[in-house]
């Protein structure tokens, strides 16, 4: 009994010490190869069942000049994710490492990126066959610019929605635009030059959320010229179980936080710093509405009013001072009726 136990444990180390000699052995071959002109970023975290597909797109672009980058991060399903590389481990540089998160995961993958410019592609999208292409030729086009983005298309359930129809890009993408999301953009289309988010910073991994809209902002704001294009790049999967884009109040409260962040560390003229002011004390209004309707969700009807009716100090709307008066006389027929007329809403704009 106890020499089987031994066997299987040094059986696993064997094995362990094998996978982790074959990553080495793949790093430091393509290291030895010519950089290429691209380098694919590719983090992943509970998502061995959705990078094979990941994958297949990144490595079925017409574009080729390319090596494919995939983070570990620290992930719980490590044994699933590694078999599910195994087909592609020669194609591949894998790094393994502690969870770090969405942004420690992509700094790893920039720091050991060797070519020029670095592609975005969350491990849960995938991208369309041209997508390289055609962004690559966006900077051949106009050679100033640092970093450009597209569209693509929001996979919701069984339904398709376009990117920048929900949410659009119009005008320029500068500094302002970006703070008051006139243009947003879907990380899984930016292809950037690797200078560029290293004279920014790169990623802030204190950040709990949104720290690519983060990284964005800081570029623009350090000179960087982004330019997009309405081509469809990408297919996302939003709000996949676990994923942090499934709660809005904290989406909304990463956003305000980012913003209360510029107010402090960026060195900001007097006309930006007004942009930044003004609109975080809107997103700070729309964050307490989203809380205070979570809390009524909850039956918490007393955080909840006092909530919205904050918000409503800032938003100054008629229909949210009719139901502050509401949950003040009849809390749990107010709230019932918020939540219907929210779905009635949502259905219409879905």
């Amino acid at each position: 009994m106890v020499a089987e136990a031994v066997n299987r444990i040094v059986a696993e180390k064997k094995k362990r010490l094998f996978h982790s000699s074959e990553a080495l052995k793949i790093m430091q071959e393509s290291q030895s190869k010519p950089a290429p002109k691209v380098s694919v970023i590719i983090p992943s975290y509970n998502t061995a069942g959705l990078i094979p597909a990941c994958l297949d797109s990144a490595f079925a672009q017409t574009y080729s000049d390319f090596e494919a980058i995939v983070v570990n991060d620290g992930s719980p399903d490590t044994p699933e994710l590694e078999k599910a590389l195994q087909p592609y481990m020669d194609r591949i540089v894998y790094i393994k490492q502690e969870n770090k998160r969405a942004a420690g995961a992509r700094n790893n993958a920039i720091r050991n990126a060797r070519g020029e410019f670095v592609a975005f592609l969350d491990s849960d999208d995938t991208w369309m066959p041209d997508h390289l292409a055609s962004q690559m030729q966006q900077f051949a086009d106009d050679p100033s610019l640092d970093l450009v983005y597209c569209d693509g298309i929001l996979m919701l359930d069984a339904e398709e929605r376009r990117f920048m129809e929900k949410n659009p890009s119009n005008g320029q993408a500068t500094f302002d635009a970006l703070i008051v999301e006139r243009c947003q953009i879907p990380i899984s289309t930016v292809v950037a030059r690797k200078r560029t988010l290293v004279d920014a910073g790169l990623f802030d991994e204190k950040l709990l959320r949104c720290d690519d809209y983060d990284m964005w902002v800081r570029s623009a704001f350090i000179g960087a010229k982004i330019g997009y294009n309405r081509k469809l790049g990408a297919r996302f999967f939003v709000a996949r179980p676990g994923s942090l884009s499934q709660s809005k109040a904290k989406m909304i409260e990463g956003y305000w936080t980012i913003l209360e962040k510029f107010k402090r560390t960026l060195p900001l003229k007097d006309a930006d710093r007004d942009v930044v002011e003004k609109r975080a004390a809107q997103i700070r209004a729309r964050y307490l509405l989203e809380e205070g309707k979570c809390k009524l969700e909850e039956r918490q009807f007393d955080q909840g009013r006092q909530l919205i009716s904050e918000a409503n100090g800032y938003l100054r709307r008629p229909s949210l001072s009719v139901a502050v008066i509401g949950l003040r006389l009849a809390p749990r027929a107010t709230a019932n009726l918020m939540s219907f007329w929210r779905r009635i809403r949502n259905g219409a704009s879905a």
